[in-house]
């Protein structure tokens, strides 16, 4: 059976306290491993086979650019992320929204390109993980601010967020582009 280690492609962790939502657990409490029902783990092969493509229900204005975001809502969108994707185009993004905010971290593990996560609360870029490779070994580690609440985290393609030139203090704000609770 597929093991998934906390959720998203670059997968938060679940807390113990609060399992009924993806998030990290606190530096105290080790984080729990998730394994999908066989149902589940059948999809969650067939996604890893050729990645996730979520609609383009969101989007952001970093410095002059659009770029399309895909929101990872559920936690088996969450738990798959961008894994197995071959390429992720400038113009395109992945979301993924914690409510309520929480401090979170996230892995590579089955991500085949180099991404870079920006981590976002309350509308500001709270630290910004760059160029992060895919994981080759085992443990994969983990990417995030330690002990900050984060709300959103945006995953774009690797060197996107120095190109923009994304920096810890900026604003961000999403424009949705249907209601992300009624998906």
């Amino acid at each position: 059976m597929l093991s998934i280690f906390g959720l998203a492609s670059c997968n938060p962790a679940i807390s113990e306290s609060n399992s009924a939502a993806p998030s990290e657990s606190l530096p105290s409490e080790p984080p729990t491993t998730v394994q999908p029902e066989a149902s589940q783990d059948l999809l969650a092969q067939q996604l890893l086979a050729q990645g996730q493509i979520l609609p383009v229900t969101a989007e952001v204005d970093l410095n002059g650019q659009i770029v399309g975001l895909e929101v990872a809502e559920t936690p088996q969108q969450q738990a798959t992320g961008l894994m197995a994707r071959e390429s992720l185009p400038d113009d395109r993004g992945m979301l993924f929204p914690f409510e309520p905010a929480r401090p979170v971290s996230f892995w590579m593990k089955n991500v085949l390109i180099p991404l870079d996560m920006v981590f976002i609360h309350d509308g500001e870029i709270v630290a910004i993980a760059e160029d992060v490779p895919p994981c080759e070994s085992t443990p994969c580690p983990t990417y995030g601010p330690e002990n900050q609440l984060v709300d959103y985290v945006l995953e774009l393609r690797g060197g996107r967020a120095a190109e923009l030139e994304l920096q810890v203090g900026d604003a961000m704000t999403f424009n949705w582009l249907e209601d992300p609770q009624a998906s």
